[in-house]
């Protein structure tokens, strides 16, 4: 099927998207036929090098996968698939006659989350879908949530430093703020951090972020523990949220309204750790009419010095969700 019928085809479909990858035409015939009686729109690819194209293009929300296939296995196929965080969140489904120990071990060691035994039963394979879909749902739903809310999410796998799965948000602003590093790799300077948080939060130590300045604009990271059931040890969850001085000044006005505008710049300054020259310099003004700001703020806030103007800032920013981290 061609790029462009393939696209045609999935923007008419409301329906789960199943990839079938089988070598065998009988078989992808009565799973097909099976799957497309039940309301699936449904793909097909005879080998690994088509089904690695298919998935990441077409993005299905489900993979039912040979195990036993001439040149590519099934098993090549599904650690491909798991380890290119454009498909590594896809369910897949082993189909399998191979049923001793080591290779059902194999097929969940290469990402599996299932698998179903050969002659293939289409009951069988319809209720294990069903299953499965209904978790992909609710975890692509949940990603589609924390981007809606500015929460860019990856997770990471701690021993090799790579993205095992992203949000579209969390690659979009990687990509923008680091523009060297190729997908799925992750920012020198971010896993030198990564390393050390961990260590950090394994002690019982709280969290300490990061927070990467590029001109105006920032982007910070916090680290989070993996849990549940799917979490494996050594991978960590990333949250980045991206702030430009702009905005910050803005959530500073709103926290403290009886500041004006120019006071704001310059409280936020001052949690910057700027001078009153540095101030003058970047508002251009004097540093006289900072200091007499300065005054004003303190006497607004009910504080006396700079260091628990900034504190007071970053404590009511905090509460209420903003970030000023430098």
């Amino acid at each position: 099927m061609s790029t462009d019928l393939l696209d045609a085809e999935l923007a008419g479909s409301t329906s789960d998207l199943v990839l079938i990858v089988d070598d065998v035409p009988d078989n992808l015939s009565v799973l097909h036929d099976a799957l497309d009686e039940s309301g699936y729109t449904v793909l097909v690819a005879t080998d690994g090098a088509s089904a690695l194209q298919r998935a990441r293009q077409a993005h299905p929300d489900v993979v039912l996968l040979d195990a036993v296939m001439p040149g590519m296995d099934g098993f090549e196929v599904a650690r491909r698939l798991k380890a290119d965080p454009e498909t590594a969140g896809i369910p897949i489904i082993f189909m399998t006659g191979l049923t001793d120990t080591e290779h059902v071990v194999a097929a969940f060691a290469a990402g599996g989350v299932d698998y179903v035994t050969k002659p293939i039963r289409t009951r069988e394979v319809l209720a294990r879908l069903a299953a499965h879909l209904h978790t992909a749902r609710a975890q692509r739903q949940a990603r589609n949530a924390l981007d809606a809310f500015g929460h860019a999410t990856l997770v990471v796998r701690e021993r090799d430093g790579r993205r095992i799965w992203q949000t579209a948000l969390a690659r979009e602003l990687l990509a923008r703020y680091f523009a060297d590093v190729p997908d799925p790799a992750m920012p020198a300077e971010v896993l030198a951090w990564m390393t050390r948080e961990a260590l950090r939060r394994r002690a019982g130590a709280e969290a300490m972020g990061l927070t990467i300045a590029r001109a105006a604009r920032r982007i910070s990271f916090v680290l989070h523990p993996m849990t549940g059931e799917q979490a494996n040890e050594g991978d960590w969850l990333i949250v980045l949220r991206e702030e430009s001085e702009t905005t910050l000044m803005q959530s500073l006005a709103l926290a403290f309204p009886v500041l004006t505008a120019r006071e704001s710049e310059v409280l936020y300054w001052v949690i910057q750790g700027k001078t009153n020259r540095d101030i003058g310099d970047i508002l251009g003004t004097s540093p006289r009419t900072v200091h007499k700001h300065l005054e004003h703020v303190f006497e607004k806030l009910g504080v006396e010095t700079r260091t628990a103007a900034a504190a007071l800032a970053l404590g009511k920013l905090r509460h209420g969700g903003g970030d000023l981290g430098g």
